[in-house]
């Protein structure tokens, strides 16, 4: 399949060249056929393994690492330069990626111009649509005896004090807040690996695109993007024995709940901004809640003290 895959990208690129003047919305053969399944959201079981991953690196709740790339535009038109060229004059597109340990993206958010920095992206992005809904799993854990809500991804300094956040202490004072930010900014690491790994394994988004459509540089970045997401599939050992709990749904400080259900048995549909002229005010609670520095705050101190029970008491 894996092959299949790539022999239908070399003819998407060859399509590409062919017909520069179509519709604007492309997809490669490749998008089509499996971006279903090799850019879906985390299912249930997918979570588990996450969240159990999270909890053995000493982070209940996280369930990935957040950051952006830029990928230099050689061929950016002229009057858009201006918009997608950064302070040194380099024109790029910027890439929005969350990976899990695995390097596997779970999202990825593509178009930004390059003048912008990450929090500008994260303004625009769709990463958390599903939480403003009110349809995202409903994750709760335990850390240092307090229960939270809501999983949460590593992130560098540049990204807001949310819920759905841990950054790293900028400029640690004791023992605990240093070894708290060791192991923070080790492990966010996961989506540069990512970054690293995508750049060294297909060239074309290695060097400077010389497309000259947005669009096209979006679809080739998707398709080596799903591509990448097949071979760590491949490669990575998913079936080797893990400790689970016995009930495959829960761990033992992370409990998961599926998305709400409506009462025909269907997942209730997406809730609206606007609903009969008027704000939802649902969503806008739940932005706010989101938003909390405070609940953010709080889980910091908490993983400080709680890694340092866990690891750093103890040396490793």
């Amino acid at each position: 399949m894996l092959a299949a895959a790539v022999c239908m990208l070399n003819q998407s690129r060859q399509h590409h060249r062919r017909a520069p003047n179509m519709d604007r919305r492309r997809e490669s053969r490749v998008e089509n056929l499996y971006m279903r399944e090799y850019l879906r959201k985390p299912t249930p079981r997918d979570l588990q393994r996450l969240l159990k991953k999270g909890e053995d690196r000493g982070f209940p709740g996280m369930i990935g690492s957040i950051d952006c790339m830029h990928w230099q535009w050689k061929n950016c038109p002229t009057s858009w330069q201006g918009d997608y060229g950064n302070r040194k004059g380099q024109k790029s597109i910027i890439l929005e990626v969350v990976a899990s340990f695995d390097t596997w993206v779970w999202h990825a958010f593509f178009g930004v111009a390059g003048s912008q920095n990450d929090l500008n992206v994260l303004g625009q992005s769709p990463v958390f649509d599903e939480v403003l809904r009110g349809h995202s799993p409903q994750v709760t854990y335990q850390i240092n005896n307090t229960v939270y809500s809501g999983a949460y991804y590593l992130a560098d300094g540049i990204y807001p004090r949310w819920t759905t956040f841990v950054k790293t202490i900028s400029n640690p004072q004791s023992e605990k807040e240093r070894n708290f930010a060791s192991f923070q900014e080790g492990y966010r690491k996961d989506v540069e690996r990512c970054f690293g790994i995508l750049q060294a394994r297909w060239a074309i988004i290695r060097g400077a695109a010389r497309m000259l459509d947005e669009e096209v540089l979006r679809s080739i970045m998707m398709t080596c993007i799903i591509l990448h997401n097949m071979i760590v599939e491949d490669e990575y050992d998913y079936d080797a024995p893990e400790v689970f709990e016995p009930d495959p749904m829960n761990t033992a400080l992370t409990r998961i709940y599926e998305r709400p259900m409506g009462p025909n048995g269907l997942p209730m549909e997406p809730e609206p901004l606007l609903r009969d002229g008027q704000f939802n005010n649902p969503m806008i609670d739940r932005y706010e809640e989101m938003q909390s520095s405070y609940v953010h705050e709080r889980r910091q101190m908490d993983l400080i003290e709680y890694l340092w029970e866990r690891k750093g008491n103890h040396n490793g």
